[in-house]
């Protein structure tokens, strides 16, 4: 009864803490399995030290850093170029040919990496689809849009920076063609870079991307339990065009939606989204025209005029963005702060380097089109040249009279000199407290110099912490694999150990055979040799792989072998010992003997029996 009631406290406490981390920062994972969740999040307690949820909860709210420990411990990014190398042999051969027969020539493709990761997926897809389509189309027709909900992880996938052991899986055609070395590291072709979106979005939680050809979802499933797998894939058929296909991991399926998707692979994990309503959230009302007058067209455009030049005159640097991707606007500032010019407008905001340098715009600019909500980026970091500069970024939608998405403002605060005092400050803070702190060290130094045990005492302490320390620098938290291979290899190691086992136990069998200097042999319940030891060759002269798996009885050696058929026989029957029988033998070299056999029952695997054979030596002789 105490165990359960212990259980319901863990379940509790469990629950708690995944309320305050949804209510801190915003990490909803109360979807998640809560098998591994716990699993992790215990695994953390034990690397601080944490005994109760209520501990770790108490840290959590003294050490910020603490939150990216744990979101590194629970997000576990696993992936790699071309990952399963035979899915994406059958994703470029049969998926992709079938994909572009739907898509007219002039239309865009679009395609969702979810949960993307550190970005080697995304970038494998984009390589994908030049292979295919050749490298001028698919800068021109094929976006991806690549999201995660770890922002650390969406940070290095945006660099396009990787180490060359990362790129071990590539052939070399591939990583000469899409890589240029970058000193120790390799940097993604910027053009086909561009074509790649990033963004952080949450699948259980955020509106998903429309209008896909191809959504690829790998692997992430599995961690979330039914009814958020539910919400997730209601999400997924929504986002799909008809006949768009869905990609997933080897460790998920989709067995209950046959009614929505069918199967092209199971063994690859590819889906075809049937024909069928998409569920649409919401239906656009009609925008009603009324006539105007010839005052009040004049009175308009007056007015519109007046609009674009306050706009220009912001002192805000600030653009818009229409909801094709164009930009309609940009005022002078922007135009100074960024190095723009009036012919930008019109352009593509893709094109612009401010769509990507100092923050990844589009994905934002997706994001909030979806949501329908203004996001912000507070304190983005933008070089020129030597000089720094620091912007909070309003990211704004515009709707239209009938609700819809009309278009994207975006406005740029400069903070540098905010930043750099919030800086100055927290480097003066951080003096005062080092000041202090070696204050107080000299002054505990003074208060126990003549305390020579105690002293003693502190330093064996200062001591033990700088080691405890070191050693939690050293320590690396090992990825998790797979829930799907964790079983398999605790069988692995348990099967080693007794495989490590049983080679000692047959070493010291062996040993022990070899060591005793009569001859010893081993028959199975058919009477065949299983085990012929040394004495046994020095009395008979018959190697061990002459006689192993014959039949005993059938060997020519210098003993009377029928002779002894009938206890041998015995023995097996009744399982009792039989023997000593001296018998008339002739050795190897070919001398008379007399020659005693004893008969015991084998206990071993399936049964058998044990000959003990020994010459009798005349004693006055020896």
């Amino acid at each position: 009864m105490m165990g359960e009631n212990r259980e319901v406290e863990i379940d509790e406490g469990l629950e708690s803490l995944l309320g305050f981390l949804r209510d801190a920062r915003g990490f909803d994972f109360t979807g998640y399995k809560r098998s591994s969740l716990g699993r992790r999040i215990r695994k953390r307690m034990a690397d601080v030290s944490a005994d109760t949820y209520d501990d770790y909860r108490d840290l959590l709210e003294t050490s910020s850093d603490e939150f990216g420990a744990l979101f590194n411990t629970i997000l576990i990014n696993v992936t790699s170029f071309f990952r399963d190398p035979e899915a994406w042999t059958f994703l470029q051969h049969e998926v992709l040919p079938e994909l572009l027969s739907q898509v007219a020539p002039d239309r865009e493709i679009r395609v969702w990496s979810a949960g993307c990761s550190s970005g080697e997926e995304a970038y494998s897809l984009a390589m994908m689809f030049a292979e295919t389509l050749g490298l001028e189309e698919t800068l021109q027709r094929v976006k991806i849009y690549a999201t995660d909900v770890d922002e650390e992880a969406l940070r290095d996938a945006r660099t396009g920076l990787y180490a060359a052991k990362a790129l071990e899986p590539l052939p070399n055609d591939l990583r000469e063609r899409y890589f240029d070395q970058n000193g120790t590291q390799y940097s993604f072709r910027p053009d086909l870079r561009r074509r790649v979106i990033f963004g952080r979005h949450d699948i259980t939680r955020d509106a998903p991307i429309s209008r896909l050809d191809l959504l690829v979802c790998r692997n992430t499933l599995m961690y979330f339990n039914v009814e958020a797998q539910t919400q997730i894939v209601d999400r997924f058929h929504f986002a799909l065009r008809e006949s768009g296909h869905l990609f997933l991991g080897k460790a998920e399926m989709l067995l209950n939606d046959s009614d929505r998707f069918e199967v092209m692979s199971m063994r690859q994990r590819v889906f075809r989204r049937r024909p069928g309503d998409s569920g649409l959230p919401y239906s656009p009302a009609p925008v009603k025209l009324r006539p105007s007058s010839g005052g009040e067209v004049h009175s308009i455009a007056r007015n519109r005029q007046l609009r674009d030049l306050i706009l220009d005159a912001s002192p805000a640097p600030s653009l818009a963005v229409d909801i094709d991707g164009t930009v309609v606007m940009i005022n002078n500032n922007a135009r100074t702060q960024f190095a723009l010019t009036a012919n930008d407008i019109g352009r593509p905001f893709q094109d612009l380097e401010i769509s990507y340098r100092p923050v990844e715009l589009r994905s934002l600019i997706e994001q909030s089109t979806h949501e329908r909500r203004t996001l912000r980026v507070n304190g983005a970091e933008r070089r020129v040249g030597e000089e720094t500069q620091y912007f909070d970024i309003l990211i704004q939608p515009l709707l239209a009279a009938n609700g819809m998405p009309a278009a994207t403002h975006i406005t740029f605060t400069d903070v540098t000199v905010a930043t750099q005092l919030k800086s100055e400050v927290k480097r003066v803070r951080e003096d005062l407290e080092t000041a202090y702190e070696e204050l107080q060290s000299t002054n505990e130094e003074l208060e126990t110099t003549n305390e020579e045990l105690q002293s003693s005492i502190e330093e064996l302490e200062t001591t033990n912490e700088e080691l405890q320390s070191t050693n939690e620098e050293l320590e690396t938290t090992n990825e998790e694999l797979q829930a799907g291979n964790e079983e398999l290899e605790t069988m692995n190691e348990e099967m080693r150990v007794r495989s490590e086992e049983l080679d000692q136990t047959r070493a010291f069998l062996e040993g022990v055979l070899t060591s005793i200097a009569a001859g010893v042999v081993v028959l199975d319940n058919d009477t065949r040799v299983k085990s012929w030891n040394r004495g046994a060759a020095e009395l008979w002269g018959l190697r061990p792989d002459e006689v192993t798996d014959e039949p005993f009885f059938s060997l020519d050696f210098g003993l009377p072998a029928e002779k002894v058929r009938t206890m041998v026989h015995d023995c097996l029957a009744d399982g009792r010992r039989t023997g000593p029988v001296a018998l008339p033998a002739v050795n190897r070299i070919g001398r008379s003997i007399r020659c005693t056999v004893s008969c015991s029952p084998f206990d071993g695997y399936n049964g058998g029996v044990v000959l003990l054979m020994e010459e009798v030596r005349d004693e006055a002789a020896s």
